[in-house]
């Protein structure tokens, strides 16, 4: 079977970084292809008691530098590869930003690594492969 677009979800981990490769593959084999490469940035909320606090503005800024140098890394892997490749940064809840952007761009697959950085939360609240798994309308490769 071949995908004409693939969408690979990409934060920087070992298992992106072979996420990326196998996208990368996929998209080399099948003619006209077009590869969507997201890095999803997601500030963190603090809960105290019941309130919820927002991140600090200072905070954020290092959020998001680091985030634009994960998206830089992507796009400094496909920059000379021959392949249509766009790399785009969204802000939000993982799972849900894959899970929505595939839909919108109307991508036929998604490819995504077994495990990101998402360290002691994955633990609490379910790995971002699994929702992605879990609750797509397409095909999901999951990359170890």
């Amino acid at each position: 079977m071949l995908f004409h677009k693939i969408l690979v979800a990409f934060d920087g981990s070992k298992a992106s970084n072979q996420a990326l490769d196998k996208a990368i593959e996929l998209t080399k084999v099948t003619p006209n292809a077009e590869l969507e490469i997201v890095h999803v940035l997601q500030f963190p909320n603090f809960v105290i008691g019941e309130a919820m606090i927002n991140t600090p503005i200072y905070i954020r800024d290092d959020y998001y530098q680091s985030a634009e140098k994960v998206r830089d890394e992507a796009k400094a892997r496909v920059a000379d590869l021959g392949i249509t490749a766009n790399v785009t940064l969204l802000e939000g809840g993982a799972a849900e930003s894959i899970l929505e952007f595939a839909e919108d761009k109307q991508c036929d697959l998604i490819v995504i690594g077994s495990r990101g950085l998402g360290g002691i939360r994955e633990f609490f609240l379910g790995s971002v492969s699994h929702n992605v798994v879990q609750h797509a309308k397409i095909p999901v490769l999951i990359a170890k």
